[in-house]
């Protein structure tokens, strides 16, 4: 559905978007992180057409966004950090104007302006003039003018800012009904908001795609966590020798006679198999096995590894542009 080739773009000397490529189909909820400066605004503004790249294409259901830019925008949502919205305008006044702008009329403009106002719960302050809403209102009226149309794509910048607890679970149900017909592209700092609700992250460093896989991928690592009674000597001898296993480090030891270890599985190696041997080599070497596991990291963790891997190519000169 959304297809990203070789996207460049920069401002003067500073590279803010560095040959990216990444695709999306249809139905996906992709979470766009990096640090501040990443390129991840960036990348959305040229998404929505706002942005020309200085090279590469962006193609929507095969519709080049550089040849028919109206025709695309038509069909896409964006939502960004701070929304433009006119103060003096009242809620209603302003959803009418974002209607027309994208090509609404008659009694489908009618019905897709009361579809957002449901979805996004915002009717009890549609006579409100926008300047006198809450910071949380303020972002409902933002994603109300972001789907109208049924956007076959959806762009939003930090969507649950300034919402509550409550109003944030529902704008997570939104925005997973909407993705049953859509592909929606979410960027935030929150990354409990991408566990939530994302199918798949694409993490930004310095301008270039880092990373690009399904959570579910993500949150399983190739080692193993082991507790036993196993001297550390005996532990690095026996379980080393297993076809599958590259590395072992020992943890801290938090109390006799656990012994903790953590297993680095070759790529491509079967976690079963070699979990299976890895507790057959303990009992046979007559020591008691506490606990055997597969370490499962969370999206904070893959984040902190992706920018602590610049920071240190940044130390060692292997990067030529700043993040």
């Amino acid at each position: 559905m959304l297809q990203v080739s070789q996207l460049t773009r920069s401002y003067g000397d500073f590279i803010a978007v560095d040959d990216v490529e990444f695709k999306i189909d249809r139905g996906e909820i992709v979470g766009l992180l990096g640090h501040n400066g990443a390129g991840k605004t960036t990348i959305m503004k040229m998404l929505s057409g706002y942005l020309e790249p200085d090279t590469g294409t962006v193609n929507i259901d095969g519709i080049d966004l550089s040849e028919q830019p109206k025709k695309i925008q038509r069909s896409l949502g964006y939502l960004p950090e701070n929304l433009p919205v006119y103060q003096e305008m009242s809620v209603a006044d302003y959803l009418d104007y974002a209607a027309d702008l994208k090509g609404l009329g008659g009694a489908d403009k009618t019905a897709e302006i009361q579809r957002a106002i449901s979805a996004t719960d915002i009717s009890v302050k549609l006579l409100a003039p926008i300047a006198t809403l809450s910071r949380g209102y303020r972002q409902r009226v933002g994603v109300a003018q972001a789907i109208l149309g049924k956007p076959k794509l959806l762009i939003l910048d930090e969507p649950t800012n300034g919402l509550d607890p409550t109003q944030t679970e529902h704008m997570r149900e939104l925005i997973r009904d909407i993705a049953k017909d859509a592909t929606v592209i979410l960027s935030t700092h929150i990354m409990q908001e991408v566990d939530a609700v994302c199918d798949r992250v694409l993490i930004l460093r310095a301008g270039r795609l880092a990373v690009d896989a399904r959570l579910e991928q993500l949150r399983h690592s190739n080692h193993l966590l082991l507790c036993t009674s196993l001297e550390a000597a005996a532990a690095t001898e026996q379980l080393t020798a297993i076809a599958g296993i590259e590395q072992l480090e020992a943890l801290p030891q938090q109390s006799d006679p656990e012994h903790h270890y953590r297993l680095t599985m070759t790529e491509g190696s079967d976690r079963n198999s070699v979990g299976a041997a890895v507790a057959r080599a303990v009992v046979t070497a007559g020591a008691d096995l506490y606990q055997l596991q597969t370490e499962h990291r969370d999206l904070e963790t893959l984040f902190r590894e992706v920018s602590d891997a610049h920071q240190t190519n940044t130390a060692e000169g292997g990067l030529s542009h700043a993040a």
